[in-house]
This record gives structure tokens, sequence and C-alpha cells, in this order.
């Protein structure tokens, strides 16, 4: 086998539509644009989203509500899967290796520590942000918070 003898697979290379080559070819006169219109003159392109004069998706689809584009997204961790990872894995600290290596976040997201759920045991969290009920009971509970 060589260069010379190299040819596609059956069936995967089909005839180009010759167009404007005659009557006789059946694609000749008006060269499958049809009569009249902007569609048979050259240069001819249609907006996106344009619907032939029908009003567009876009448009007569409600607008609902405001998304701020710079808005930083936090992934919520609540104190209960905190406790959890606690007397499971016999933590002291969890930081955001930890929670990272239980999946839990990945590495790009930014951890939110929420209050839903009780510490019972002496942590030391880091994370991005806390919420105010998580940082008191973290710290009812002994422990303390460090925010990255």
């Amino acid at each position: 086998m060589n260069l010379s003898n190299l040819k596609p697979a059956a069936g995967s290379v089909k005839k180009v539509k010759r167009i404007g080559r005659g009557q006789g070819s059946g694609r000749g006169g008006t060269s499958t644009r049809g009569h009249k219109g902007a569609g048979s003159r050259s240069g001819h392109k249609t907006k996106i989203g344009f619907e032939g004069g029908q009003m567009p998706l876009q448009r007569r689809v409600p607008k609902v509500g405001f998304k701020p584009i710079n808005r930083t997204e936090y992934v919520g961790v609540n104190l209960d899967i905190l406790q959890g990872l606690a007397e499971k894995f016999n933590l002291t600290t969890i930081d955001f290796a930890a929670i990272q290596e239980h999946g839990l976040a990945s590495k790009n997201d930014l951890v939110k520590i929420l209050g839903r759920g009780e510490v019972k045991a002496k942590l030391e969290v880091t994370a991005h942000a806390f919420s105010a009920t998580a940082q008191k009971a973290i710290e009812a509970a002994g422990g303390s918070i460090v925010k990255l």
C-alpha cells in the first residue's frame, strides 16, 4: 500500500451538485434558487433568527429576571456534611483540599460553608466564604474559621 493507490471508503464521497450548467443538467435556469425575491439575488444572507417576517422566537418569549455577569458563584457545603466528614474520616481540620478530595467541590470552585445542621466536633475550617450562622456554629463548638 502506498499513497498512489489510496481511495476513500465506499459511499463516503458524494458527487458535487453542479448548478448553472444548462437546462439539460436539471439544475440550469434559476440554478436551484427559484424565481425572483431576495433569495435569488447574489449576496443575499438572512439575519440570524429571521423567520420570514413572522415574529422571531427571541422576541416572542417573555424576558424574565436579571443575571449579573460578574456574580461570584459558590458551591455550598453545609455543617452537617462537615460533621459527617469529621466523624467518618476522623478530621480536625477541613480545608479546601479535603473538600475537593471528598468530591464536594472541583478545583476551580469557590466554597461557601452554610449553616444547615450542627457541628459537635472542634473543627478548623478553611473556605472562601462562610454564612453568619455557620460561623457562629463552628465557633460555638470551639472551632475556628479561616477565609481564603
